[in-house]
């Protein structure tokens, strides 16, 4: 390969696996997979949250007293840059964030949010990992009263019911459900 080819396709591998650290983030928050987004940080990294601030050894144990008030997520990641500069860069993220839980009518459990992720990222001896982000939310609007009773499809679990961890357990050929997010 060329130089300038190499350089073309560290430029995409670079951009793809940032991409998947903040989709990898995403997930875990959705599914409560907390020891999964411990490993997305930097050993020293820092999270800057609505309602938090401070070392992501803080934000974990911060999260596994919250999430039990949620009866689920769903992060939604939109435009997505990447500024690489060597072992470091800089992402913005535009995402939405649902969350929902009951009672139905609590607009501090039920809403939408709009945020941009702006993150410091590193790259490690595992691949890329965050340093800092900051959790910047543009919006909100309540979702309270508007209910959740759906009938038919499939339903979805935080738990090992999911469908993701039957189909990911079988294609690894392992079990594939993490250690309890929520204690």
């Amino acid at each position: 390969m060329h130089s300038s080819e190499q350089e073309t396709l560290r430029w995409l591998v670079d951009r793809e696996q940032i991409r998947e650290l903040v989709n990898a983030y995403c997930r875990a928050i959705d599914r409560v997979d907390l020891d999964a987004l411990l490993d997305l940080y930097t050993s020293d990294g820092v999270d800057h949250h609505t309602g938090f601030d401070g070392p992501v050894t803080e934000f974990v144990p911060w999260l596994r007293g919250l999430m039990p008030g949620l009866t689920g997520t769903q992060h939604i990641i939109g435009t997505h840059l990447a500024e690489v500069h060597g072992d470091e860069a800089v992402a913005e993220s535009s995402a939405t964030a649902v969350h929902w839980a009951e009672p139905n009518d609590d607009p501090e459990l039920n809403y939408i949010s709009g945020v941009r992720y702006i993150d410091h990222l590193v790259r490690t001896a595992t691949g890329w990992r965050i340093r800092e982000r900051w959790a910047v939310r543009e919006w909100a609007i309540t979702t309270a009263g508007c209910g959740r009773a759906l009938s038919g499809g499939i339903a979805a679990s935080r738990g090992a019911e999911d469908p993701l961890w039957g189909l990911l357990s079988a294609v690894r050929g392992a079990p594939a459900f993490p250690s309890p997010g929520v204690e």
